[in-house]
């Protein structure tokens, strides 16, 4: 049945009463229809049929919420959308599919994280206590650039800076996943137009060869019996904390003269060459029986979970307050440049995945550099005053 959308038109239609529903087609609007129930209630739905040829229903709104006008204006632009190739029940649907944050954040990414991350604990940590109570509740479709601005300003201020950063970051991840893995048909990244300004913490700090021989001549006193063997380590290797507290002798292999390091920061495995200083450093550590670790704690024969006590009190001892035990990294590095190694020796020594990251170096191969140019003054004669 066909009848002209109207107001009276609307009014007026019933159901009959030995039927549930019944439905009238506009005069004006093609695809527009209306339901009308044995209760008295009434719905404008578009009917159109899908890629398939199965005729469908649309529902677009109750017709107590809107006008027949706006009904006509409802329709038009889901015509359109069709008519444009898009599955507009196929968008409703993820739509209702569409999960809370707090659901996407520990069923798809935290197993997610857990594959490939070892810092997923330091994410959890940062959704519980910044991200959840503001809008964990909230469907992720939902979650407006307002409410990143309300999560980020509660956050900034209880948190440094590069903290905030970092919470940041995980933030617009989150999205970022759920708009590559398609979930709820997320289209828009809320964190997309709120920038925070990027922290540069880097701190370098180097040995000299003065405070290197000082810090050995601690370390040689350590009531910690490993300490003289790991603090040399990172010296002569630039490897991280953690690659030499886990080396296992089973990684090693001296006649070939390399070291395996199977767990990196980047989550891929490196193979750092061997000086004849490490070969030697490892030919004086007693290896336990039954022992896997290269540089166990002797009471438990495993890595140390932490040695900042021993290393704090060697480093002051040496009087050097400031070092830290990755500036021994950045010290190793050093080393290298000074001696005159190229940047990209530098690079693949210290496992860098990025020339970017080791150009924090730059600067110090300067003496060489002016070596270098100072070459030029032979070819290029210059008038004397």
């Amino acid at each position: 049945m066909k009848i002209a959308f109207n107001k009276a038109n609307i009014n007026k239609l019933a159901c009959d009463a030995k039927q549930r529903r019944a439905f009238w087609r506009d005069t004006d609007c093609r695809g527009l229809v209306i339901e009308v129930r044995a209760t008295g209630g009434k719905t404008y739905y578009l009917s159109y049929r899908d890629e398939r040829g199965k005729q469908r229903l649309y529902k677009l709104a109750n017709a107590a919420d809107v006008t027949p006008a706006q009904a006509r204006q409802l329709c038009e632009r889901k015509r359109t959308q069709l008519a444009m190739g898009t599955d507009i029940a196929q968008e409703r649907t993820a739509q209702r599919n569409c999960p809370r944050l707090r659901t996407f954040f520990y069923e798809q990414y935290l197993p997610y994280a857990k594959s490939y991350k070892r810092s997923w604990a330091t994410d959890v940590s940062y959704y519980k206590t910044h991200i959840d109570d503001c809008i964990g509740n909230l469907h992720m479709d939902g979650v407006t650039k307002h409410d990143v601005i309300a999560v980020m300003n509660k956050a900034n201020s209880r948190l440094s800076a590069s903290s905030s950063y970092r919470l940041f970051v995980l933030l617009r991840y989150l999205f970022n996943l759920a708009i590559r893995w398609n979930v709820g048909n997320i289209k828009h990244n809320p964190t997309k137009h709120h920038a925070l300004p990027r922290i540069n913490n880097h701190r370098e700090r180097y040995l000299s060869k003065d405070e290197t021989l000082r810090l050995l001549d601690a370390i040689n006193q350590s009531r910690n019996p490993m300490l003289k063997y790991i603090i040399p380590m990172l010296l002569l290797t630039g490897a991280r904390k953690r690659e030499v507290l886990d080396a296992c002798w089973a990684d090693f292999d001296t006649e070939r003269r390399f070291w395996r390091i199977p767990h990196t920061k980047a989550g891929i495995e490196r193979f750092v060459p061997l000086s004849d200083a490490v070969i030697a450093l490892l030919g004086t550590i007693s290896r336990q029986p039954n022992c896997p670790y290269v540089f166990a704690n002797p009471n438990t024969q495993q890595p140390y979970v932490a040695i900042y006590y021993s290393w704090h009190t060697a480093r002051q001892q040496a009087n050097l307050h400031d070092v830290r035990i990755h500036d021994l990294r950045h010290s190793f590095a050093s080393f290298l440049v000074n001696a005159g190694c190229s940047l990209y020796e530098v690079q693949k020594l210290l496992g860098h995945s990025s020339a970017k990251m080791t150009q924090r170096y730059s600067h110090l191969s300067q003496p060489s550099l002016l070596r270098a140019v100072s070459l030029a003054q032979d070819y290029v004669p210059t008038s004397q005053a």
